[in-house]
């Protein structure tokens, strides 16, 4: 299979030399996602929470448009600035995984780009071949 990439209006532009998304032999790998609205180009707020849910968001649409979804999801890593917000963003975390959780690791880093508090990545099984 070859490699397809993701690019939608739906999450933020890459503000680096990366993908949102890479497809490839049947699976999805999103990039990481901060809490950016893909609007505006701007984090969505001040908190963890609030940063968390905009980046699942992010994440939610690019596995959309690559042919999978939340329910896909195989494997996450969460990045917290501060390990102090685990509890706020699991909760999050939990409005977007209720159930059958995918495996996942949550780490502490000292900075993230844009000063975004939250970044996070997926990969997922992909069920339909995207549409370009």
């Amino acid at each position: 299979m070859t490699k397809r990439i993701v690019l939608i209006k739906d999450a933020p532009t890459p503000v680096g030399p990366y993908s949102q998304g890479v497809i490839m032999d049947g699976w999805v790998w999103t990039s990481g996602q901060v809490g950016l609205n893909p609007a505006t180009g701007s984090l969505v707020g001040p908190d963890a929470v609030t940063q968390a849910n905009q980046a699942l968001h992010n994440i939610e649409a690019i596995l959309r448009a690559a042919g999978s979804s939340l329910n896909q999801v195989v494997r996450v890593t969460v990045f917290l600035t501060d390990m102090d917000d685990f509890s706020a963003v699991n909760a999050v975390y939990a409005n977007y995984f209720a159930t059958d959780f995918p495996a996942r690791s949550c780490v502490e880093v000292s900075r993230l780009p844009l000063g975004a508090l939250v970044e996070i990545d997926a990969m997922a099984k992909v069920n339909r071949l995207a549409s370009r």
